[in-house]
């Protein structure tokens, strides 16, 4: 079967399913998307940034609740974790981007008034997922550390880091984190990368939303991996220096994400 029947054949089945149409992408794409979210953010920065303050400002408190409470161990799958909430903290600067498209005022306080907007609902549902599974990637994290290294808890962190990158147990640990961290990561791409714009704009169900958004992946599944190589490089360059960065990347990818989402999901 070629390529163009199995497209077809999967719009057909998506259309069965109620599902909006899903266009097919190329990496061409994603660099327009990408240069329309920094056009959105060059339009109005300074509403952006103040939106945008709020990701280094957790990621700062983060690292103080980590330190504070001595579960140093769970600093990395926290500032990492974190990026599993990116899509819902991002639902203003999808508003923004919509408004602005429309030709509307797309000052903040207009994109504040989505919290009002009847999709409010299945915007914080779906967001209650995404924190779901954000919890269970901590839990995860925290059983394989205590299962392979266990360290106690008001251990140095020279001698923290000397255990992790010096011994079997810490770079078997670093190796399974990073694996199990994947499947969430994907499982949470999946599930919400056209879903927030799309019940913005449309006003789904969140099961509607989450199913197209699956959907849009696998139609286009290289393209969507290198999207999200794309956005996971991006959001660590963001971290450097002390997470300054994140105040312009986070903005950026938060509006490339809706034109993103306007290329994919057939309007």
């Amino acid at each position: 079967m070629s390529n163009l029947d199995t497209s077809l054949d999967t719009r057909k089945r998506n259309t069965a399913l109620g599902l909006p149409r899903i266009n097919s992408i190329t990496v061409e794409d994603l660099r327009a998307a990408l240069a329309r979210g920094w056009d959105d953010f060059k339009a109005q920065p300074s509403h952006l940034v103040f939106v945008a303050l709020i990701y280094p400002v957790i990621g700062v408190l983060l690292t103080q609740v980590t330190v504070s409470f001595n579960i140093f161990p769970l600093l990395f799958p926290l500032l990492g974790g974190f990026a599993l909430l990116g899509p819902f903290a991002a639902i203003l600067l999808y508003e923004i981007s919509r408004r602005r498209e429309r030709g509307l005022d797309s000052s903040w306080e207009h994109a504040f008034a989505l919290l009002r907007s009847p999709a409010i609902g299945q915007i914080a549902l779906l967001g209650a997922m995404l924190t779901g599974l954000f919890v269970a990637w901590l839990l995860s994290a925290w059983l394989i550390y205590r299962g392979l290294l266990g360290l106690p808890a008001d251990i140095p962190t020279a001698d923290f880091l000397r255990a992790v990158f010096t011994t079997s147990q810490g770079w078997l640990m670093i190796v399974l984190g990073n694996a199990v961290g994947l499947v969430f990561a994907v499982a949470a791409f999946s599930i919400s990368v056209v879903a927030f714009p799309l019940i913005i704009d449309r006003r789904v169900d969140v099961a509607t939303a989450i199913r197209t958004s699956i959907a849009a992946v696998q139609h286009n599944p290289r393209v969507m991996m290198i999207w999200g190589l794309l956005v996971s490089g991006l959001l660590v360059l963001g971290c450097l220096p002390l997470l300054v960065g994140l105040v312009v990347v986070m903005p950026v990818l938060g509006h490339a994400s809706w034109h993103l989402y306007r290329k994919v999901v057939d309007g």
